[in-house]
């Protein structure tokens, strides 16, 4: 079942600030950040705390996330925020992705399980909009930011 049609900021680098920006601009609440380091065997030490994935929410309870840009792919402003498809299990996520993903100018990421999530994929539908679409599982993977 789909949970949740969201906002997907993308950062040049600079997540970690860009939290803190949107934490005190828009009085959101910072439930969790993956930082690349968490999950990267190997990471390198420029990547570190590059933020993987940053969940936000606002005081009237819509959740916004936000990411770093992955530093191999380009990054161009005006094509950093992405529709987010939040579903409550897998098999509904790869069903979203199969569909949206006809026709598909881009897959920028093959749905596969990431340290999140059980089923995450990334791509550019015919129309030229950029979805994610995410199984959303209750304690998969989750680290919680501590303020």
């Amino acid at each position: 079942m789909l949970k949740a049609m969201e906002a997907y900021l993308v950062t040049d680098g600079n997540g970690l600030e860009a939290i803190d920006f949107y934490k005190e601009a828009l009085d959101a609440t910072v439930e969790q950040v993956n930082l690349y380091k968490d999950f990267l065997p190997d990471c390198p030490a420029e990547l570190e705390n590059f933020v993987m994935n940053a969940q936000l929410r606002l005081p009237n309870g819509q959740r916004f996330m936000l990411s770093d840009n992955n530093p191999e792919m380009p990054y161009t402003v005006g094509d950093n925020i992405t529709v987010a498809l939040i579903t409550d299990d897998a098999e509904t996520a790869k069903d979203f992705y199969n569909k949206l993903s006809v026709d598909a100018k881009a897959i920028a990421m093959e749905l596969q399980e990431v340290p999140w999530s059980p089923a995450y994929g990334n791509l550019t539908d015919k129309f030229g909009i950029s979805w994610q679409v995410n199984a959303e599982v209750a304690d998969f993977g989750r680290d919680y930011y501590a303020d």
